[in-house]
């Protein structure tokens, strides 16, 4: 694996690049939003995931346009919301998407859930596969797919890149799951793996629930580091990009200090305790 610094960036299938390490804004207040946004920037982070749920995509856009870097150097992603899966609203979705953020496309744009039937689900894919081909959007994904609906997505693609013509099905580029040692996901990521997508990572620090975790501890005494910051690192090695969020302007600048120590092999497997455990939701194991 190449070093990686905080100006590294993976290719995504869509031929565009994706920051490594990216700055997550669940459940940040509108009121907050543009400054935290803003401090993350300019402390180095050039990468927002926002979504139409978290209420936040115009101040966080603000916030980037406020940082003083370049539209081209930033990367902005938001979601079709989970009560929103059909053509038409996904379609109004980027609409108003666009509307709200004030930029000229968005970066990235992903289906925020796999809820409301396969119907409505490839629905709002075609509806982000036209937003693409209209120049709106850059690059498109989903977010909490398992590997049953990757399936079917993968087939709806490929039935219809024969039928129509190579690309025409859409290029899936990002799955972003809640991803960490006690949710390591290794049957989505083997998926993803495979095919060259890349893997997000939400709720990489596990919510701030294990900082004391015996597993982590030692790490984190090693290295002079958080656990958290452990806990990002093992993301990153893992060839994935996490999205650590925090309104604490020092905590920010922290999670971002990930490139001055290296987890080894035997670490890294001392993290490989293969348990399920979420700490958000979990629409990967939907049938709907």
């Amino acid at each position: 694996m190449a070093k990686l610094t905080l100006e590294s960036k993976y290719r995504l299938p869509s031929g565009y690049d994706i920051p490594v390490l990216g700055y997550g804004v669940y459940q940040t207040p509108a009121d907050v939003a543009s400054d935290v946004v803003k401090h993350a920037i300019q402390s180095g982070y050039r990468h927002v995931d926002s979504a139409v749920a978290y209420r936040n995509e115009a101040p966080s856009a603000e916030g980037m346009k406020k940082s003083g870097i370049p539209r081209e150097e930033l990367f902005f992603t938001t979601k079709i919301p989970p009560k929103s899966m059909s053509y038409e609203t996904a379609k109004q979705h980027v609409e108003n998407s666009l509307k709200e953020i004030g930029f000229d496309y968005v970066d990235l744009y992903l289906l925020h859930s796999p809820y409301g039937g396969k119907e409505n689900r490839i629905g709002a894919w075609k509806a982000l596969v036209e937003g693409v081909e209209a120049g709106k959007i850059r690059s498109i994904g989903v977010s909490n797919y398992g590997v049953h609906h990757l399936d079917e997505l993968e087939a709806y693609i490929k039935s219809t890149d024969e039928k129509e013509g190579k690309g025409r099905g859409g290029v899936l580029s990002v799955n972003q799951i809640e991803l960490h040692p006690w949710l390591a996901r290794k049957d989505i990521v083997d998926w993803c793996k495979k095919r060259g997508i890349i893997l997000e990572a939400y709720c990489p620090i596990v919510r701030a629930t294990k900082a004391e975790d015996p597993l982590l501890t030692p790490l984190a005494k090693k290295y002079g580091k958080t656990t958290s910051q452990i806990l990002l690192r093992w993301s990153l090695q893992m060839g994935f990009v996490p999205l650590p969020k925090s309104v604490t302007k020092s905590r920010i600048e922290e999670n971002a200090q990930l490139y001055d120590f290296e987890l080894s092999e035997e670490e890294m497997n001392s993290l490989d305790i293969g348990v399920y455990e979420p700490c958000a939701w979990d629409p990967t194991v939907s049938n709907d």
